[in-house]
Order: structure tokens, then sequence, then C-alpha cells
């Protein structure tokens, strides 16, 4: 069988183009091949092709049956030409290309064939190949612009990311890296250690059942983000006696033995069962969710998080650690601290890299977000207009 004709475009697009490029390229691909299309007229086209490919099957169907000298051989080689003459005779005579069926059954009018005799008919029907390419191209041209769509939309994701980490760094730039800013550090640290220290106070005092009723209750705060307790654990400690004990006692006693378990709780395989396949959570439980992240949050937001964590504070520590809070929170209000300078300028004393400063101070961040915006409202208009399906 003959190689069929490969034509440019159907190459695929270069791996090195952009997005907007890959579906610039592809929707110029389409529009060359619907010209083709049209200088032949879509619905000759589609006749030729179609022609085309029942003419093709056909002969593949029968190649395997329809060779060879045995009486089967025979009735598939006439069924095959009769099939194949009735085929060519309901073709119109306008058909493109029509000259090469005729071709194609007078290389099978034979007595006998072989597969040389079915290669030759391929090769015949080679003129009318081309209207079935075609098809077949802009099939393809139509996948092209789908995947280039795709892949635009999502670079248009990415390129908001970007976007996002560039404006955030034009913010950071204007940071005073000279502000005092340890006059934001050491409040927010004395806070943290003492709620640290009062929280394990708390945890050697109160009871597990105590301290997950604690837990349970942070599920309604989203600035008080304690992991909720297994299902089951949860269960036993409300509902066993043992829930009682600390959580410092529930996880001494998962080590103890049967026996000697038996003097503290009623069931030893319950506690063993239910604490001391779940020690990593419990000895998780711990101040984290309640201390102030350094660099800490944007007065407004830091504000809203001391509200949902006071009560929390006034519920494991005395009232120095909540005033402690309290101080802070004034901090964020109070216009002689000037709160949202030394938060900018911690913010900025940890993110940014040394590269970072260095871009910031020669304008290469600028530039680039101005690079960014341009491709992404370019990637926006081209993604708006409406292509085929």
């Amino acid at each position: 069988m003959s190689e069929r004709v490969h034509h440019p475009d159907a190459d695929a697009s270069d791996d090195r183009q952009t997005p907007l490029e890959a579906l610039e390229s592809a929707r110029e691909r389409f529009a060359r091949i619907e010209q083709r299309i049209d200088d032949h007229g879509g619905e000759a086209v589609a006749d030729a092709a179609d022609a085309y490919r029942d003419a093709t099957r056909l002969l593949e169907s029968y190649v395997d049956r329809a060779t060879g000298t045995g009486r089967e051989n025979f009735k598939a080689y006439i069924e095959l030409e009769g099939k194949f003459d009735t085929l060519v005779t309901s073709l119109p005579d306008d058909l493109r290309g029509r000259a090469a069926f005729e071709d194609a059954l007078e290389a099978i009018d034979k007595r006998r064939l072989s597969e040389s005799d079915f290669e030759r008919a391929h090769a015949a029907l080679e003129p009318a190949a081309q209207y079935a390419d075609l098809l077949d191209e802009r099939e393809a041209a139509r996948e092209a612009i789908a995947d280039a769509r795709t892949a635009g939309a999502k670079r248009l994701r990415d390129l908001e990311d970007e976007l996002d980490e560039r404006e955030r760094l034009l913010e950071l730039a204007s940071a005073d890296l000279e502000a005092p800013v340890e006059e934001l550090r050491e409040p927010i640290e004395a806070y943290n250690d003492a709620i640290e220290t009062a929280f394990e106070a708390f945890r050697l005092e109160a009871s597990a059942r105590e301290v997950f009723a604690l837990v349970e209750r942070s599920r309604w705060y989203p600035f008080v983000p304690y992991e909720q307790p297994p299902t089951d654990l949860a269960d036993y400690v409300q509902d066993d006696p043992a829930g009682e004990y600390t959580i410092p006692e529930l996880l001494e006693y998962a080590n103890y033995s049967h026996s000697k378990l038996s003097h503290y709780v009623e069931s030893a395989d319950e506690l063993k069962r239910r604490v001391a396949t779940q020690q990593t959570y419990l000895d998780g439980i711990d101040a984290e969710p309640l201390t102030i992240s350094w660099p800490p949050a944007e007065a407004g937001v830091l504000r809203r998080q001391i509200r949902e964590i006071r009560p929390f504070v006034a519920r494991v520590a005395d009232e120095d650690v909540v005033a402690h809070l309290r101080s802070i929170r004034r901090l964020t209000t109070d216009p002689e601290f000037d709160y949202d300078r030394l938060q900018t300028a911690a913010q900025a004393v940890v993110q940014l890299t040394p590269d970072e400063r260095e871009r910031l101070a020669d304008g290469q961040i600028a530039g680039e977000l101005e690079t960014l915006r341009d491709e992404r409202d370019a990637l926006e208009a081209a993604l708006e207009v409406d292509d085929p399906v």
C-alpha cells in the first residue's frame, strides 16, 4: 500500500510557543485548511471523502479473504468485485476524483487477486485521498484549537498567581527596612511564651474531657485551628470515666500493663484501643493555635484573630496572659505606635530574599508586572473569541 502524503498543516505546534502563540497558530492552521476545503467546495470534499473511505474500508475488509486460489477466496473476490462495482457506478459523474475509483476497480478486475493487486487499488485511490486528508486535517486543527484553549486557560490561572506575587513584592518594596520591628516582635513573643506556659499547665491540670470540650468549641472559630479529635476517641473521652484523667495521665496509662492498668480504669482493653492508637494526636494538642505568628497579619486581620482566641486564652490562662493579648490588640489601633509601618517592615524582612530586594531596587519587578498584565489582557481577549467546535 502506498504511503499517504503528510501535509505541513498537520505538524504539531512548536513546544517553544507561548499559549497565546499556540492558540493563534492553531486558528491560522484551521483557517488555512478551511480555505482549501472551500476552494474545492465543502460539500464536494465531504462527498469525495466519504466515497474514498467507503472504498478503502471495502478493500481492507476483503484483502485477507479474497487473495488466494481456493473456492472461498474466489467467492470473496466475486463479492468484493460486485460491491466495489456498485460503489463506483453509484458515484456522481461530477464527484471529485471520480476517475481514481474507476482505476481502483480496474486494478481488482481479475480472476485471481494477490496482495499486490490490493496495493495497486489503494494506489489508484490516492488522487481521492486528498479530500479525506483535508477533513482529517481540519479535525486535527480543531482539536489543536481546543488543546490550545485549555493550555491558555491554565496559563491564565498561573498568570493571576504570578501577578499576585509581583504585586505583593511591590507592596513590600515600600517597607522601611530600618523600622524598629522589635517593638512589635517583643510583645508578641512575650505573649506567645506566656500562653505556651499556661497551656502546658492547663494540660497537666484539666481533664481530657475538659480539653476536648475546648477543642470542640474551636470548630466554630476559623482563627483557632485546632484539629478535631477522631470520633471514637472523642466518644471515649466524653462517655467513659477515664475521660476525667488528664491527657498526660491517659498517655502514661496507655503504656501500663493490663494488670496494672486495671487499677485505674474499668476496661484496660478499651483504654489501650482508644488512647494508645492516638498518641500522636493527643501529644499534638498544644498552645500553637492560640499563638500569634511572626510576622503578624495586617491590623484588621490580627484584631479579628485576637477577638476569636481571647475566650480560649481566658479559659486556659490567667488575667496576665489575657492582658498581654489585649495590649497587642491596642497596638493595632494606636496611631502613635504605627502598627502598619512595623508590620509591613516585618513582612519584608522575613519574606524578601536578597534576589527579590535587588530586583525591586532596579525596577525589574515593576517591569515584570507590566509584562504579565499585558500577557493576561491579550490572553483573555484571545479566549473570548468563539472557536469551531
